[in-house]
């Protein structure tokens, strides 16, 4: 899909002193792009403007014309469907549009490194093609290249060991990579090891008279040094709630995978929960997002219970007064943003865990918490359920779920 295009200019005027005009002219020289073709281009915006002009086509005035209070309500209700359709449909052509304008740039890898590498992953058996760096922000630097087996398999992670090595910098294949490398010749991404590392752990508890918990949650890795904690609570609980949830984190999952945002994520679910108009099925949603590179990180609540990030004895306590998913068609989330340190804990708890503590939960477990002795996320969590456990008389009257993510330095 990608196409090589030579070099690029991406440096400012020539007319600038001789030094830099040489420095620049050097880098110019260096560095290249790679776009999509311009067949996929023309085509990939046409299909931008399609999706443009349909959403235009839904987008009128609400204009009821009857005064019947129960037709008008009715016309409303479609009226705010066709602008969520017009929304979706915009967010399509922008994707497509981002797509087809989008230039990577990358740098040959220097001659004696090229070789030195050619050669020997060539003694391993592992043939190598056109080694380039791909910049990345703050610095840093992935390792593109063409690698195929000569004689069997080969893990890519071994190939990544390697390369490693012979650089001199620590690599690692980015999450949408090739895992193994094969016979025919593939594209991969080596991105640089991360500052930090990032354990989970669960712990959860069925609502008693039930056999399937209405919460869910996952953990996806879209892209090589982020992680994302998704935690859902269905309303109600059994079946019907834990399918609600489920279908909740499963669509987010497959929308970040894609690549989208992840607040056009959130929207896209929420309004197609209240395009449905199931007044009864308004799952929350608890979205914990982490940079590995540096620490940072983003939290988001669709109606969840708050978030507990816990640094040695101190805890804090991050709420939101949002409403869940589906009660409104679009809906605004700012995220909570926080520096993370090594041996920071965050701690997301659903609904039935809230519940147990009673009116004042909050400061209930961020003593708990500010008192636990364990390192392990999972023995975190399986502690603070038997503690939530304790406090409700061993009586489970809602789903209990609680996540716990362990930071460290790497």
């Amino acid at each position: 899909m990608y196409c090589c295009q030579g070099p690029g200019r991406v440096f400012g005027a020539a007319e600038r002193c001789g030094f830099d005009m040489l420095k620049r002219k050097r880098e110019e020289k260096e560095l290249q792009t790679a776009q999509v073709s311009d067949l996929c281009k023309r085509r990939l915006l046409g299909y931008a403007d399609s999706f443009h002009e349909l959403a235009r086509s839904y987008d009128q005035e609400f204009a009821p014309d009857t005064d019947d209070r129960e037709a008008v309500l009715a016309q409303r209700r479609l009226w705010e469907s066709r602008q969520i359709i017009s929304g979706h449909l915009d967010e399509m052509a922008k994707i497509m549009t981002e797509a087809a304008c989008e230039v990577l740039s990358f740098r040959p890898m220097e001659g004696k490194k090229k070789r030195m590498l050619t050669q020997a992953l060539a003694q391993e058996g592992i043939q190598v093609e056109n080694p380039c760096y791909l910049p990345r922000e703050d610095g840093r630097q992935a390792v593109v290249l063409t690698m195929r087996a000569q004689r069997g398999k080969v893990s890519v992670e071994d190939a990544a060991d390697m390369i490693s090595v012979l650089l001199d910098r620590r690599f690692c294949p980015a999450a949408s990579t090739p895992y193994v490398v094969e016979p025919q010749p593939q594209s991969f991404v080596l991105e640089e090891e991360t500052g930090f590392l990032a354990m989970t752990g669960f712990a959860k508890a069925v609502k008693e008279d039930e056999t399937v918990s209405g919460d869910n949650y996952a953990v996806v890795e879209s892209e090589k040094g982020r992680v994302t904690v998704m935690l859902s609570d269905g309303t109600g609980s059994g079946e019907r709630a834990g399918k609600d949830s489920e279908r909740v984190l499963d669509l987010m999952e497959k929308m970040l995978e894609a690549g989208y945002d992840i607040d056009a994520a959130i929207n896209m679910v929420n309004t197609a929960l209240f395009a449905a108009g199931e007044d009864i099925n308004h799952p929350t949603l608890d979205i914990c997002d982490i940079n590995l590179y540096d620490g940072s990180c983003k939290l988001r609540k669709v109606g969840g219970a708050a978030t507990f990030l816990k640094r040695n004895q101190e805890v804090e306590q991050v709420a939101m007064g949002n409403l869940p998913l589906g009660v409104f068609g679009s809906m605004e989330i700012l995220p909570v943003e926080r520096k993370l340190r090594d041996g920071d804990y965050l701690v997301m708890v659903s609904d039935g865990v809230v519940d147990a503590f009673g009116a004042e939960y909050e400061n209930t477990i961020s003593s708990i918490i500010a008192g636990i002795q364990d390192h392990s996320p999972t023995e975190i969590a399986d502690r603070l359920l038997r503690i939530a456990l304790c406090a409700s008389a061993g009586r489970i009257r809602d789903d209990m779920t609680i996540g716990v993510i362990g930071i460290w330095e790497a």
